[in-house]
């Protein structure tokens, strides 16, 4: 896969994650109003399943995407890859 195609592979990815984060915030504030707003815990429950979905996406393609994600039992990882900001190109 070219550098390029790898970079544009992981800023989908990390838009789907922006994306699924705004909404998990935003039906958060909602329901720091509507605490008992069944359709809206339900709505919160679909879209961190949205954002829990992109976060794996991402780290299965494009590393880490936060230190709590780093899977090594001999070497921390969490600096393998370049930071999300950065691309994935070397």
């Amino acid at each position: 896969m070219s550098c390029r195609k790898c970079q544009s592979d992981c800023d989908a990815l990390l838009k789907q994650v922006y994306l699924a984060s705004f909404a998990v915030d935003d039906v958060v504030l909602y329901l720091d109003t509507h605490p008992e707003d069944q359709d809206a815990l339900n709505y919160y429950c679909y879209v961190q399943d949205l954002r829990n979905q992109a976060v794996a996406a991402y780290e299965k393609q494009c590393g880490p995407l936060t230190a709590d994600a780093v899977m090594a039992d001999n070497y921390w990882t969490w600096i393998q890859d370049p930071w999300p900001w950065e691309g994935v190109c070397g």
